[in-house]
């Protein structure tokens, strides 16, 4: 039943019940799971996708599928937190921007740049087997990120969430999965995840100063920012 809860917080694949927040925080330990069969799924798409068009062309293609797929849910979360951020002088004036669903300058800017660049990431992967295992990488890793913050901060609001029932056991059951990039990536994995962990812990950082804790925008923000992170690495290690 976690799973299916996990399958109903991260995609827009109909599951037929409703969870409660206590549930949908239990299934925070499969997280990574899910991610990680999310890049599966994008790396069969790039591979299709390459047969009959150029890689580039593939790229797009692969955003569109998990735009369609994710209900672009951390795309939103990332326009959201560059608008709060960027344009909120106090804690308030941040919070209340990103309740704005609005998209405004700093938002597009910043979503524009990372799909541009994760799209310029998978083009220079180039192979199919590259493209699946650093997708199915930056998927895991950055769904791992929202476990990880979720259980290190408090949320910035007044209200109840699902990232505030997330505790250790959860973190615990959401890292065993990530050793398995170890057969993906071999070394590589190893600073794949030292690079998601800084990149959370600075990300955490941040937040923690500006608005006191995370929001569902600064999570889904977190977990975009680490995936395209791990994305640039393969690009980088690869070479």
């Amino acid at each position: 039943m976690s799973l299916l809860a996990a399958i109903a917080f991260l995609t827009r694949i109909p599951i037929r019940r409703a969870f409660s927040t206590e549930e949908t925080a239990r299934a925070a330990a499969w997280f990574p799971l899910i991610g990680g069969l999310l890049g599966a799924f994008y790396g069969a798409t790039w591979f299709g996708a390459t047969r009959v068009a150029p890689p580039y062309v593939a790229a797009v293609l692969v955003l569109i599928a998990e735009a369609l797929l994710t209900g672009a849910l951390h795309f939103d979360g990332l326009a959201d937190t560059a608008d709060g951020f960027g344009g909120g002088s106090t804690r308030d004036d941040v919070l209340r921007i990103m309740r704005d669903h609005a998209i405004g300058t700093y938002g597009a800017t910043a979503l524009a740049l990372m799909l541009l660049l994760t799209a310029a990431c998978l083009v220079a992967l180039k192979t199919p087997l590259l493209v699946s295992c650093w997708l199915m990488a930056g998927g895991a890793l950055g769904r791992w990120a929202i476990v990880l913050i979720s259980r290190a901060l408090p949320y910035a609001r007044p209200s109840d969430a699902v990232s505030s029932h997330i505790g250790t056991r959860e973190l615990i059951l959401a890292t065993v999965p990530i050793f398995a990039l170890g057969f993906l990536l071999r070394w590589h994995a190893l600073i794949a995840a030292a690079l998601t962990l800084l990149a959370a812990l600075a990300l955490g950082w941040y937040f923690r100063r500006r608005i006191g804790g995370v929001t569902g925008d600064t999570l889904g923000a977190t977990a975009q920012i680490c995936e395209t992170a791990v994305l640039l690495a393969g690009v980088v290690l690869t070479r």
